[in-house]
């Protein structure tokens, strides 16, 4: 029954009819094979519906996580969406292709510091950064309990299939000017 047919109240028990939260999203199942098309124009097929429901519903400032197999997903998400078998880099490449960075800050996107010098993923994320801004990105280095508190607090987390370690990136949305 489509929410406004609730809301109106026209067929009996509507006021007991139950809505589930939009934190209770599903996503694919491990063994899940995503689709190699979609039946939208220009859109990446990776894109799934919930992860399009979520980029469009988050705000200026609002946060999204791109974590590597390794990250405790699960735990830290508020809203969660699986990318099983998908590297975090081909992830990342299909959200900026939809996905405004914030210029109104220094750093519009954050990894998690490796203690062990800079790991390669960084570089492939310089260059996916700037390939859809247009120009370099800043990126921020943060402590890795900083950044779970970080993923924690974020509107949503993409698990991604990335077996590189250190292969964790936020993305802090922008604006859409005219």
């Amino acid at each position: 029954m489509p929410y406004n047919a609730r809301r109106a109240g026209w067929f009996r028990g509507a006021e007991n009819f139950p809505v589930a939260p939009r934190s209770v999203l599903l996503s694919p199942a491990p063994d899940t094979v995503l689709p190699e098309n979609t039946m939208l124009k220009t859109i990446d097929p990776l894109m799934t519906g919930e992860l399009l429901a979520i980029l469009s519903d988050m705000g200026h400032g609002d946060e999204i996580v791109l974590v590597d197999a390794n990250f405790p997903a699960a735990r830290a998400a508020q809203r969660l969406v699986r990318l099983p078998g998908i590297g975090i880099d081909r992830a990342a490449e299909a959200i900026l292709s939809l996905f405004p960075l914030d210029d109104f800050v220094a750093a519009p996107a954050a990894v998690m510091a490796c203690p062990d010098g800079r790991p390669e993923i960084f570089d492939d994320f310089d260059r996916l950064l700037a390939a859809a801004e247009g120009k370099p990105v800043t990126v921020a280095q943060i402590d890795r309990f900083d950044f779970y508190d970080r993923a924690e607090q974020a509107y949503a987390v993409v698990a991604t299939g990335e077996r590189r370690l250190y292969a964790n990136l936020i993305l802090k949305k922008g604006v859409l000017r005219a």
